[in-house]
């Protein structure tokens, strides 16, 4: 196996290009498990660690482009006010240690369902950033996943940045796993308000051959938020409006029985996350701001 070590983005598209076989590796935190359990065997590695040009972030007023490379860690310490649905996703990865590798750019490249990451990209209408040597081209989140493990990634390109847009209502995630910490998620679910256009975005992972938005949960809850002025009025939530909405939330899931779940518990469990998630953001948004979860 062939280890290539580029000084400069330049120098990792061209590459690319030349060993469309190499497999990117950042913080290896996905890559390695599968080569240690003889999972996958490359022909060669590309190590993108030395690129500083993929370890920023920059906010303009209504978007971040967050670098490939910047780690979850950092994610958490200095994203946690523009982009709180993707930090409180970031807290729930892996151990410290793995925080302070991993990347978005990872969960990206590798395009499991179970990746935390990309509920609440796919709620926040993030952008995904791609370069190779044809040029740079921008290809929307819900147009990433194709497939279990399978993205719009072509052989000779590299993920570069997401472009977040910075959130405009309450956020959340929250996710189910066999313990606290260290664990890939059984399910997992992002929520988030938009008070400006009157809209409820919900996107579910680790329950569908890809992560996956909720468009007949999102719909009902637009408008019942509306019919109810709730918006305005600023109730408390119906019950009956959050136990429909979890159940459109389970609804929208393709789930598996596999060695960490049935399907059964995976709907039951979204359901659940779902009138979670809703009630929580609800109350912040009432609070006129203040985290709950």
């Amino acid at each position: 196996m062939d280890f290539l070590r580029p000084r400069t983005l330049d120098e990792a598209l061209a590459m690319r290009a030349e060993r469309p076989d190499a497999v990117p590796i950042r913080g290896g935190t996905d890559v390695m498990v599968e080569m240690n359990f003889d999972r996958r065997r490359p022909g060669a590695l590309l190590d993108l660690a030395g690129l500083a040009e993929l370890d920023t972030w920059h906010r303009t007023a209504d978007t971040v482009r967050l670098g490939a490379g910047v780690s979850y860690a950092r994610i958490m310490a200095e994203l946690a006010d523009p982009l709180p649905g993707l930090a409180m996703a970031s807290r729930t990865v892996g151990s410290p240690q793995i925080r302070n590798r991993g990347t978005v750019g990872g969960n990206l490249g590798s395009a499991s369902p179970a990746g935390d990451a990309h509920p609440p990209l796919l709620t926040a209408g993030a952008t995904v950033e791609v370069a190779s040597t044809r040029g740079t081209r921008l290809v929307p989140a819900a147009d990433w996943y194709l497939g279990v493990k399978r993205s719009a990634l072509a052989a000779d390109e590299l993920i570069t940045a997401v472009h977040v847009p910075v959130a405009a209502g309450p956020q959340q995630f929250a996710k189910v796993g066999t313990r606290n910490a260290m664990v890939i998620a059984v399910c997992s679910l992002a929520l988030e308000l938009a008070p400006a256009t009157g809209a409820v975005r919900v996107a579910i992972g680790s329950a569908a051959p890809t992560p996956r938005r909720c468009p007949d949960a999102e719909a009902y809850a637009g408008a019942e938020f509306a019919d109810r002025r709730l918006w305005t009025v600023g109730s408390p939530l119906p019950a009956v409006l959050v136990q429909r909405f979890g159940e459109l939330v389970a609804a929208a899931a393709d789930p598996i029985d596999d060695v960490r779940s049935t399907a059964a518990y995976r709907r039951t469990a979204l359901a659940v996350l779902a009138r979670r998630t809703l009630t929580w953001a609800w109350r912040e948004f009432r609070d006129g701001g203040r985290r709950c979860a």
